[in-house]
């Protein structure tokens, strides 16, 4: 079916590129925009003064590692469920991505925290949670590295993503169920309890890093379609070499 043309790895690799380069030029314009109104617009928090502006970082990157997750087991689950290949290698470029913004928003949460709290790290709920969230991260990592079948390891690290996406709900939950250092969420349908300049600055920075993940997952998926199709007929045309039929009649 047409509609579907774009869940061969051939057809989606030249679309994947040109979406990637748009999205790349989209997060650099956010970035910046997001930048100087959370760190020269906003006006200085009165309890917190200037070490406040550090949420526009590590909220952004926050979010982002839950999200980027959460749409990690999703294409998993296709990977499952329809045994479809860019299903998996779409779940296999996110993983880095998802692991880098997790590491983001628990290195920019430790300098958050030793102005605010007095400590760069606490064992408090939500913490602990997004470490857990970055060590599955790194265990899909890892575990895709050790199997040397690509299908074996589809699969397993499909396993592995929706067993841990339980993780995600007690990371945002967190705050509600145990008693954490972490305030309240401040954000919250049809009301916000931040300042209208802060919020805009936020929300642009979250898609920023949206844009940005999009465009270097996509990159990455590129290189793991030539990687997983080598010696394709179509591979081959992308790279300039002769395909591998060809080469084995010579």
């Amino acid at each position: 079916m047409s509609g579907f043309k774009y869940a061969a790895p051939a057809q989606f690799y030249p679309l994947a590129g040109k979406m990637a380069l748009w999205f790349a030029v989209a997060a650099a314009v956010l970035a910046v925009i997001g930048l100087v109104i959370g760190l020269y617009l906003a006006p200085i928090d009165v309890t917190q003064k200037d070490s406040y502006r550090i949420i526009f970082i590590h909220v952004p990157a926050a979010w982002m590692s839950m999200f980027l997750y959460v749409v990690m087991a999703f294409w998993g689950a296709l990977a499952l469920g329809l045994n479809t290949r860019l299903s998996a290698m779409t779940a296999q470029a996110i993983a880095p991505t998802g692991a880098l913004m997790t590491a983001l928003a628990l290195w920019t949460g430790a300098f958050w925290g030793k102005p605010t709290w007095g400590t760069y790290w606490a064992w408090d709920a939500r913490m602990t949670s997004e470490l857990i969230l970055l060590f599955l991260y790194l265990g899909i990592i890892a575990l895709r590295h050790a199997i040397d079948d690509p299908r074996r390891a589809d699969k397993a690290c499909s396993v592995l993503a929706l067993v841990g996406v339980v993780n995600v709900p007690i990371i945002y939950m967190s705050v509600r169920w145990w008693n954490t250092l972490h305030q309240g969420a401040t954000i919250k349908a049809g009301n916000a309890s931040i300042d209208a300049i802060m919020l805009a600055g936020m929300l642009i920075m979250v898609f920023a890093l949206w844009f940005y993940s999009i465009a270097v997952i996509l990159v990455r998926l590129r290189a793991i379609m030539l990687e997983r199709e080598a010696g394709a007929a179509w591979v081959a045309r992308w790279v300039g070499e002769k395909p591998a039929e060809e080469r084995e009649e010579r």
